[in-house]
């Protein structure tokens, strides 16, 4: 996953091309929904960091099937019900997805075998990082563009490996109905490995679930955590098939307006 940019109600940085930045912020929460008591928002976080103590070495260690029980753990925890429609991608297939919160990778990554592009920020982070690698995280350095060539021979290496990858190639996350441009480069590592092209739609019924400005995780978790109900709704599109002499540019468009709708969406 990629993390938030901008502070709420702050002056957004200027977006450079290797380092996007998201007009959204916390005006794009426009509430509406139900708030949990106290009690069941001390439970939902007393649940999820038993969740992370219990459960992150196993999964670290033991990867497949414990990383997708890891995931769904958190969902539960955090009272977050996961929906999945459309096909199920096959093995070896690059997913793209549209970047709304930090449970994105979460959502995906509890439905399916997947490793994730992260940015480089995560390695640092304390047990998740080292995790997150151990799990098969590619960390992305948007920083430095000389090492973007690198990551595509990594990612690409995955695919032909038969791993599938879930990238979000707007850089950075959105509330949701903005949107930011896919970033082709990544889509290199497709092209390069003849491996598929799975889009998919992530969806939330409730804006509360946006990572937006310079929020901290922390603040994020009590935020979703508040929410009495919450759904996260991935569509999958069907699959493109890139040539060999495929154009990045023109497969990261056509990924893009393959997602439902033809766009993004809170609704799930």
């Amino acid at each position: 996953m990629t993390g938030p940019v901008l502070m709420a109600g702050s002056v957004p940085r200027p977006a450079t091309l290797w380092q996007p930045a998201s007009a959204c912020d916390d005006r794009c929460r426009t509430g509406g929904f139900t708030r949990s008591g106290p009690v069941r928002v001390a439970v939902r976080v007393t649940a999820l960091v038993a969740v992370l103590l219990l459960g992150l070495l196993p999964a670290a260690l033991l990867r497949g099937a414990a990383v997708r029980a890891l995931g769904r753990a958190i969902l539960a925890a955090l009272g977050i019900r996961l929906v999945w429609r459309g096909p199920a991608p096959r093995p070896g297939s690059l997913l793209v997805a549209n970047h709304v919160s930090w449970l994105d990778p979460v959502a995906l990554a509890a439905t399916l075998p997947v490793r994730v592009v992260a940015k480089h920020d995560v390695r640092s982070w304390p047990g998740l990082g080292w995790a997150a690698g151990r799990m098969g995280a590619v960390f992305i350095d948007r920083s430095r563009p000389r090492t973007l060539p690198g990551t595509v021979a990594e990612v690409a290496a995955q695919l032909r490996a038969g791993s599938s990858v879930a990238l979000f190639p707007e850089g950075t996350t959105y509330c949701g109905p903005d949107q930011g441009r896919f970033r082709p480069a990544l889509f290199q590592a497709a092209i390069d490995a003849g491996a598929r092209v799975v889009p998919v739609s992530v969806g939330y019924d409730c804006a509360e679930a946006s990572f937006l400005g310079a929020e901290t995780l922390w603040e994020s978790v009590l935020r979703v955590a508040r929410v009495r109900e919450l759904t996260v709704t991935l569509v999958a599109a069907p699959a493109l098939r890139p040539d060999p002499d495929a154009d990045r540019r023109v497969l990261a468009r056509a990924a893009q307006s393959s997602l439902a709708g033809g766009g993004y969406h809170l609704a799930a």
